[in-house]
């Protein structure tokens, strides 16, 4: 059975009766397991995967929350709100309020948008968090505030029994939930029972938890707001009633330490010596990146790259006597297999000489890179090494990743992110890009090395670029020789793609 769908009208969609991938539906943006229809042509650059009801949803909708015109089916990459060419690639909900990838039916005339998870809500439930059954108001949309959140609302659902009011989204939050960056299940927990000095701090976004419930492990002290743990991009969808608590934290952990011994299936040893403190030394490899064999050596090179991470290398680091190929002694012992916080799929070490888009930093990169098969994204080497706090000298405080539904700014480069690295303690945030930029780098023949700059080198109040000879924002991070007192924009210094080696 196929499908002609909307969405994909390159090749028609191809019925399974119980699908198993777990790949996200472009509808509803939940995993799919059961009866779906996908694409499967080999040259399809897309996997077009939905539930069965989300690829047979109408085109037309007559709903109660919008009775005056009728609503139409979009995907947001279709549409531009107020027909503005500057949009979220989320759409917001009317509804609900919440900001979503999901599909939504859209009145065109208002602009009224509601997601199709909203559009089909049942007019009464049984759910996990109340025990009587809810009935949802339709016909008018009512302001209240959450009797389980405490945030405002409309569209409420209402107990009868003990005048009990939620919002839709939260009377569907599981009693228990699991999330990638943490190794036990969530517990719903309100708020006062997390004994803390202050707010506690979500964890998944690195903000102040200010509603009335949450999602907590007290055994880790781990905190996260009820929409954040429900993001598609950081649940992780498992059976809990399968997960052993006291099982879960030793295989996590594994993936997300980078493993420091040579992976025989990435990288061959091919000789050893034996050092000065008697560990054993690989002198000689067989990398999977390059046809030749590889040798250690201690030769110091200026100006020199990694063909694997794409930075300036530093001895002792592995070379091909046949061509100029450098491989960096982080790269060479690279794990196969790794996880990323921002990811919900294990990522696979591939090497590629042709540009490819990292999805942590939005630069152009090539080389090493970690590559997740379900959803076609690519992830640099830099990136993937990062840890999930870090201290910098840029901050006085610790930074933690973070990753929500809504763009966060940059304080060094003013960026617009849904992933960066911020302050719990202030609004300093850090995209990926800034985060992984060189403290020291070279700039074409200059004889000394330029160092990374947070603020500025004198009090003279003027500040250019002497490479491109305009003026310089004083709040902007720059690189700096001080030898030869010679400031510069980063981007002079590092190029337009600092992260693609061409090959020589």
């Amino acid at each position: 059975m196929k499908l002609q769908h909307w969405r994909h009208l390159r090749h028609p969609l191809v019925f399974n009766e119980d699908e198993r991938s777990g790949r996200f539906c472009y509808g509803c943006r939940e995993p799919v397991f059961g009866p779906s229809y996908s694409c499967i042509e080999s040259d399809c650059d897309a996997y077009y995967s939905h539930h069965k009801s989300c690829a047979e949803l109408p085109l037309g909708l007559h709903h109660p929350s919008h009775p005056n015109h009728p609503l139409i089916l979009f995907h947001i990459s279709a549409y531009r709100h107020n027909n503005s060419e500057e949009y979220d690639r989320f759409s917001k909900c009317d509804v609900c309020g919440e900001k979503s990838w999901e599909y939504s039916y859209c009145c065109y005339r208002c602009n009224f948008n509601i997601h199709i998870g909203c559009s089909s809500l049942s007019l009464t439930i049984q759910t996990e968090v109340h025990d009587h059954q809810l009935t949802r108001s339709i016909w008018k949309q009512l302001k209240f505030t959450c009797d389980f959140c405490g945030k405002e609302g409309n569209l409420p659902y209402f107990c009868f029994q003990c005048d009990f009011v939620i919002h839709s989204r939260c009377a569907a939050c599981p009693r228990r939930l699991k999330v990638d960056r943490h190794n036990h299940p969530l517990h719903l927990t309100p708020s006062l029972e997390v004994h803390q000095s202050d707010s506690p701090i979500c964890l998944l976004c690195v903000r102040k938890v200010d509603t009335l419930c949450l999602y907590y492990c007290s055994r880790c002290d781990f905190a996260a707001h009820l929409y954040c743990a429900m993001l598609p991009q950081n649940r992780e969808y498992i059976n809990l009633q399968e997960l052993k608590e006291e099982q879960s934290t030793e295989s996590k952990s594994e993936d997300l330490e980078l493993d420091h011994s040579f992976d025989s299936k990435i990288c061959e040893v091919i000789k050893t010596t034996v050092g000065d403190d008697g560990t054993e030394i690989a002198i000689e490899i067989k990398h999977f990146s390059h046809e030749h064999e590889l040798k250690l050596t201690d030769e110091i090179l200026n100006n020199t790259k990694c063909n694997g991470c794409v930075q300036f290398i530093l001895p002792p680091f592995y070379s091909c006597s046949q061509c100029s190929f450098f491989l960096c002694n982080t790269c060479s012992k690279l794990p196969k297999i790794k996880r990323l916080p921002l990811h919900s799929h294990p990522l696979t070490l591939r090497y590629q000489q042709a540009s490819f888009l990292c999805n942590a930093c939005a630069q152009r990169c090539n080389g090493l890179k970690y590559n997740c098969k379900k959803c076609e994204c690519n992830y640099n080497v830099q990136c993937i090494l990062l840890s999930n706090t870090l201290t910098l000298a840029c901050h006085e405080h610790r930074l933690y990743v973070s990753n929500t539904n809504s763009r966060q700014k940059c304080s060094s480069c003013n960026s617009e992110r849904y992933n960066v690295f911020r302050c719990s303690a202030c609004e300093f945030a850090l995209d990926f890009k800034c985060v992984t930029l060189p403290q020291t780098t070279w700039y074409n023949q200059h004889e000394h090395p330029f160092n990374l700059r947070y603020t500025p080198e004198d009090d003279s109040g003027e500040y250019y670029c002497d490479i491109c000879e305009e003026e310089r924002d004083p709040k902007q991070w720059f690189y700096y020789c001080a030898e030869c007192s010679f400031p510069a924009h980063r981007d002079c210094i590092l190029g337009k793609n600092p992260n693609v080696k061409q090959r020589i």
